[in-house]
């Protein structure tokens, strides 16, 4: 078993099958070497997890939630893409982080971190990656959190 699916089991996560694309666009292609991820919502088994605004309807802690959850769902497209061989996979070397929140909300960084910091558990050193946590006054589908993914392959 690879070591990324190792420390995937021994987080008690499942990587889902991924979901299709909602609209007219594809959920993930890949470019020379690099993989686009189309940004993915906090959505378990068809159905969003985490509605609202973070910080209002949605305490801080389920808003970390809805961003590792987001980063589940990447992780799912990664696998896809890579036909789940890890030899495959490079590196993490950005994500996008959109909450849904009130003006006056501004912990948008500890929000996105839920999906940085499960990325670096995952894939360590190739899981650290750049990234924009940003505030949003409305998401798709009032989801409360939306993120999307740039990854290299080898």
């Amino acid at each position: 078993m690879h070591i990324f699916e190792e420390n995937i089991k021994g987080l008690g996560l499942i990587i889902p099958e991924p979901a299709a694309a909602v609209a007219n666009y594809v959920p993930c292609k890949i470019i020379d070497n690099i993989m686009y991820i189309s940004g993915q919502a906090p959505v378990k088994n068809g159905e969003i997890v985490y509605k609202g605004k973070v910080g209002d309807e949605i305490p801080i802690e389920d808003g970390v939630k809805a961003a590792e959850l987001c980063c589940i769902n990447i992780i799912a497209h990664l696998k896809k893409g890579i036909n789940n061989n890890w030899d495959k996979f490079d590196s993490f070397v950005k994500i996008g982080g959109f909450v849904n929140c009130n003006s006056d909300f501004f912990d948008q960084p500890k929000i996105i971190n839920g999906a940085s910091d499960l990325l670096v558990n995952i894939f360590g050193d190739e899981g650290r990656h750049t990234r924009f946590a940003v505030g949003s006054n409305s998401l798709p589908l009032d989801i409360a959190v939306e993120i999307e993914a740039v990854i290299k392959l080898k």
